[in-house]
């Protein structure tokens, strides 16, 4: 009984028929004006509907009445978009003929339903009724007290029924258009990228960071001279100042709108990287060729996250070993090598978040990467298009 009358305790249910009894102030004005033609406003609502403003109204009613309930933010299948086209215009005048045809036949359900009961209820008490033609017809009688419950359901049925049946028309004729559900999919897709591409800068910039002061420390230690540890000590301050200043930027990502890129680091910033390694015990030997400073902006920041991440997988794997760094644009292409001995003679593994990041910063750029064992050495070898 209890769930049989939970939809009169809820308020969606009266926000519906609201909703319903709205295109009733447009018919009444016009009965006023002409009764014997009552279908106009039918026709009204025709030219009505075209206007692609009208949808985005039509759409905003129906959010905060037919699905009050439900969460801001969340997907309620109402489009509050204006019309983009042909189709959303002639789904707007099907709408408003829906909703104006709905909303008379609630309406009068509304007004003659309980006028029908209250009748019943007069005949039995053995009085005539007056009021409704349908009542009319019966015999004041005893029994007619059986009937007055049967119209009050009759209503609590319509209305419920009316506002769900009212509800998902909206959803159909209301709902995003194909155009717009591919923007949300788009919108979305690029929200997923986004976070896979921030959690890649702070797996890069930090993991090099923490790799970095590892290195440095268990270095410091296990050399014991003063001058060595002050010169470790200097190079993880600077190595967590700038993961600091990385830190900082990509949470300014996360709380700005816009995604500001011009302040991540290119390859014009490498030799911070390189003194770095140098600085944790490595032995680099880098050789930069080509107009590096001319690689466009996505281009340029990727590779700075590839050379970061190869040189941190060396100083995690290798410790301090001999690395070529090799940095070459020609012919459209920039690419990039990072080759280092290989570790008590280890084949080593080309899994890991770290390669993988690799290969799939490479392939966003249209680009490749190959990670793994070459010639007894470790090699990341990195092929990026310019274009």
């Amino acid at each position: 009984m209890a769930r049989f009358l939970r939809p009169l305790l809820c308020g969606t249910t009266y926000t519906r028929l609201l909703h319903l009894w709205v295109p009733m102030l447009l018919v009444s004005v016009w009965l006023f004006i002409d009764s014997s033609k009552p279908w106009v406003p039918a026709v009204l609502v025709v030219p009505l509907g075209l206007i692609p403003a009208v949808r985005r109204g039509e759409g905003v009613q129906a959010r905060f009445m037919l699905a009050p309930g439900e969460r801001d933010g969340e997907d309620t299948g109402f489009s509050v978009a204006p019309s983009a086209g042909w189709r959303d215009r002639w789904r707007t005048v099907l709408w408003l003929e829906a909703r104006l045809l709905l909303g008379v036949v609630a309406s009068m359900a509304t007004v003659w339903l309980p006028v029908f009961s209250v009748d019943l209820a007069m005949a039995a008490f053995g009085h005539r009724p007056g009021g409704d033609p349908l009542a009319r017809l019966l015999d004041p009688h005893w029994s007619c007290a059986l009937l007055v419950p049967l119209p009050l359901l009759a209503l609590y049925g319509l209305v419920v029924g009316f506002g769900e049946l009212t509800t998902a028309l909206a959803r159909r004729l209301l709902g995003p258009s194909p155009a717009e559900r591919l923007a949300a999919l788009e919108e979305r897709t690029e929200q997923l990228l986004e976070r896979n591409r921030i959690a890649r800068e702070l797996h890069d910039s930090i993991g090099h960071a923490l790799t970095v002061a590892v290195v440095q420390a268990g270095a410091a230690r296990a050399a014991g001279d003063p001058e060595f540890a002050a010169r470790a000590l200097a190079a993880v301050e600077e190595t967590g100042r700038a993961a600091l200043e990385d830190l900082e930027r990509v949470l300014g990502v996360l709380r700005e709108t816009e995604r500001p890129v011009s302040g991540r680091p290119t390859l014009t910033d490498a030799d911070r990287l390189l003194e770095s390694a140098r600085a944790s015990g490595a032995k680099v030997d880098a050789e930069v060729s080509g107009p590096v400073e001319t690689v466009a902006g996505p281009v340029s920041r990727e590779g700075y996250r590839i050379l970061q991440e190869a040189l941190t997988n060396v100083l995690r794997h290798a410790g301090s070993v001999p690395v070529r760094v090799r940095i070459e644009v020609r012919d459209g292409t920039l690419s990039l090598e990072v080759r280092n001995p290989l570790p008590d003679g280890r084949s080593g593994s080309g899994r890991g978040s770290g390669l993988r990041g690799i290969r799939e910063r490479a392939a966003l750029l249209g680009g490749s990467a190959r990670t793994g064992p070459h010639e007894g050495d470790w090699q990341v070898h990195a092929e990026l298009p310019l274009r």
